[in-house]
């Protein structure tokens, strides 16, 4: 029985050996080359069990997938003798395992031998265009043409380059501070045009309102005037007719108001007792006159007024 479960054992153990040396498998996402003794014989490209020479061939594994290829920036010079430090990288993948490990070997190489090819393609487009083109104006076409002129070449290695991109354009340190210069004395020459153009709106806006306000102020005085005018002609043709109807009585109403607005201002005045301004008082009549017209002054009128005709 110890012999037997034994030879089982040996059986069992041979098969596992067989199987581990003859056999073996190709995930999804990768892709083998089989190399028998240093020479590739053949490639799977499928997932799934395959067999191999135990002892004679080997397997050698290989991504599907997309890869990515980024490299330190580098620089390039454009067409208007910009020096540019350019960012970028490359999506990439394997399409002919076979190709690839006859020329480059494994992803290390590829990667360098990439490196090479995209920044040669990368310098040579680029340097024929300028700084403007190159950030904003044309940057899509740059880079297809770089993307396909790199994956004719990458062809040659069993690489297929999808796309090429750059993740920022720099200048050197030494040329930063020179450029914002520029920078500023354009952004203060557009300031000082866009001021000018400002003031001389202003102006333009102020001149044209003082012309309005002329204007509107010329008429207001024009109206003005001309309504003073209409009320001094209706005052003097009132005064005109009032004159005409009674010349006597309307001379004794001005000299009262006269005699009101004279001695009850408050003002001194120095007169002849035998001046004209006081021919009221000169007769009774008048006296009795100027008593009744003094009934409609004010009291302290009227007393200034009694002390003046009382007799010295």
């Amino acid at each position: 029985m110890e012999r037997r479960w034994l030879g089982i054992a040996v059986v069992l153990g041979a098969l596992l050996g067989v199987w581990n040396l003859a056999l073996f498998t190709v995930p999804q996402w990768m892709q083998v080359v089989v190399v028998r003794l240093g020479d590739p014989v053949r490639v799977a490209h499928e997932p799934g069990l395959y067999w191999k020479l135990p002892f004679i061939e080997r397997v050698i594994y290989y991504d599907r997938r997309l890869l990515d290829q980024d490299t330190s920036p580098k620089e390039i010079l454009t067409r208007d003798k910009q020096q540019l430090v350019v960012d970028n990288y490359a999506r990439w993948r394997i399409i002919d395992p076979l190709t690839f490990l006859r020329t480059v070997g494994d992803e290390n190489s590829a990667q360098s031998r990439l490196d090479d090819v995209i920044y040669s393609n990368l310098r040579e487009t680029l340097g024929r265009h300028t700084l403007r083109e190159i950030v904003s104006e044309k940057r899509e076409e740059l880079m297809r043409d770089v993307t396909a002129r790199s994956d004719q070449r990458a062809r040659d290695y069993g690489i297929e380059v999808i796309d090429v991109r750059v993740k920022r354009v720099d200048l050197p340190e030494k040329n930063e501070l020179n450029v914002f210069q520029r920078m500023r004395t354009e952004r203060e020459r557009l300031a000082k045009k866009f001021r000018a153009e400002g003031d001389e709106e202003a102006r333009k806006i102020r001149s044209e309102s003082d012309k309005q306000v002329q204007i509107l102020m010329a008429d207001a005085r024009q109206k003005s005037e001309v309504t003073r005018g209409e009320g001094d002609a209706k005052a003097v043709a009132i005064f005109a007719d009032a004159y005409g109807r009674d010349p006597e009585f309307y001379e004794f109403v001005r000299t009262l108001e006269a005699y009101r607005n004279t001695l009850g201002s408050g003002t001194t005045a120095i007169l002849s007792p035998d001046s004209d301004f006081f021919r009221l008082f000169k007769n009774i009549d008048a006296v009795t006159g100027s008593r009744a017209a003094n009934t409609a002054l004010p009291a302290p009128d009227r007393a200034r007024t009694a002390d003046d005709t009382s007799p010295r």
